[in-house]
C-alpha cells in the first residue's frame, strides 16, 4: 500500500540526506592531512561494533548461509567502489556538485530494473524520482568559480552506478530475504578489511592530528554510514 512506500521513500530521503553528510565530516580530515583510505579506514572501523549493537538490539544473529556469502561479497564490493570514487571526486570538484549528480543512482537504478528485469515502473515512482531530481537541482548552489572536471565527474558517475549496483543486488538476490541490519554489518565489515588493506598496501595509516577529529570520525561512522546504510536498504 501507499503507506508502506511512503515509509519507503521517507527512509530513502533520510538516507540521502544523511549520505549527503559525506563532505560535512570528511573535508575537515582531508584538511588535516589524512588520505581517503585513512579517512575511510577508520569511518569502517568505527562503525563496524555500531551496526553489531545494531544487529543485537533487534534481536538478531550474525549467522550467514553458504548461499548468502557471494551476494554479501558482491554488495560490499560494490558498496566500497561507490565509496573510493565517491571520495576521490572530491578532488576533482566541489563536493556539493559530487554529491549533487551522485542523486542520479535513483535513476539508474529505475533504468537498470526496467532494462535488465522488465520491471514496469510506476508513473508514481517516476513522478518521486523526478521531484526528487528537480528538488537537488534547486539546492544546488554553485560556488563560485567551481569546474567541473571530466574526471571528476567520471569518478562520481562510477560512484552512482556502484551504488545502483548495490541497491540492486540487494533486491535481485537471495539478500532481499536477508534482514537489512544483517546485510548491512557484512558489508560494512567487508569495507573494513578492504581498507585496512588498502592502507596497509598504500601510504600507510594516517591518524587525525586533532583530539576533536576522533568526535568527526565518530559522527561520520554514525550518520552518512550506519544510518544512510541501514535506510537505503530498508527503503
Amino acid at each position: 500500500g501507499m503507506n508502506n512506500k511512503a515509509k519507503g521513500y521517507l527512509l530513502a530521503a533520510i538516507s540521502s540526506a544523511t549520505y549527503g553528510m559525506n563532505p560535512l565530516f570528511s573535508l575537515p580530515l582531508y584538511a588535516d592531512g589524512m588520505s581517503v583510505d585513512s579517512v575511510l579506514f577508520f569511518r569502517y572501523m568505527f562503525a563496524v561494533p555500531m551496526v553489531a549493537l545494531m544487529v543485537k538490539s533487534r534481536g538478531r544473529d550474525f549467522k550467514v548461509a553458504k548461499r548468502e556469502i557471494f551476494p554479501l561479497l558482491m554488495v560490499g564490493v560494490f558498496f566500497v567502489l561507490s565509496s573510493i570514487t565517491l571520495f576521490r571526486s572530491y578532488f576533482y570538484m566541489d563536493s556539493g556538485i559530487a554529491s549533487t549528480i551522485l542523486f542520479v543512482y535513483p535513476v539508474m537504478v529505475a533504468l537498470i530494473m526496467t532494462i535488465f528485469f522488465k520491471e514496469k515502473i510506476s508513473l508514481q515512482t517516476w513522478t518521486c524520482i523526478a521531484l526528487a531530481l528537480g528538488g537537488v537541482g534547486l539546492l544546488y548552489k554553485a560556488p563560485s568559480g567551481a569546474t567541473l572536471s571530466l574526471v571528476g565527474i567520471l569518478f562520481v558517475l562510477g560512484s552512482a552506478l556502484a551504488y545502483t549496483l548495490y541497491i540492486v543486488a540487494i533486491n535481485k538476490t537471495i539478500l532481499k530475504d536477508v534482514p537489512s541490519v544483517k546485510v548491512t554489518f557484512y558489508v560494512i565489515l567487508l569495507g573494513f578489511f578492504i581498507f585496512g588493506g588498502m592502507v596497509f598496501l598504500g601510504d600507510g595509516l594516517q591518524t587525525p592530528t586533532k583530539w576533536y577529529l576522533w568526535l568527526d570520525i565518530f559522527a561520520f561512522a554514525l550518520l552518512p554510514t550506519v544510518i544512510s546504510m541501514y535506510c537505503a536498504t530498508k527503503a
